[in-house]
């Protein structure tokens, strides 16, 4: 059965920059896409970012585009998630989830079968 960890959450000043990670065992992640989702208090969870199972394609929301930046390295079963300037807003506990071979809308949580428990990212100064 496939299980995914996130690390890499901290607090951070704004402007800063962060490198969350989603690490999956049970299963070779080479069939899945994985893509990043965060909730911040009192709000829904949305979709950050999502990478199909080869590496060839990535989306974001537009909240993060240009400043977040989704990689995988599937000889190590892992997907990142590189969050360079890091606002206030960013604040949330981010999880990551599969879904066999490709993303889908990242507003369609259901979509996404096998979630990890988050990491807690915190930008404040």
């Amino acid at each position: 059965q496939l299980q995914l960890v996130e690390s890499g959450g901290g607090l951070v000043q704004p402007g800063g920059s962060l490198r969350l990670s989603c690490a999956a065992s049970g299963v070779t992640l080479d069939y899945y896409a994985i893509g990043w989702f965060r909730q911040a208090p009192g709000k829904e969870r949305e979709g950050v970012s999502c990478i199909r199972f080869s590496g060839g394609s990535t989306n974001y929301a537009d909240s993060v585009k240009g400043r977040f930046t989704i990689s995988r390295d599937n000889a190590k079963n892992t997907v990142y998630l590189q969050m360079n300037s890091l606002k206030p807003e960013d604040t949330a506990v981010y999880y990551c989830a599969a879904r066999r071979y490709f993303c889908s809308n990242l507003g369609d949580l259901p979509a996404y079968d096998d979630w990890g428990q988050g990491t807690q990212v915190t930008v404040s100064s």
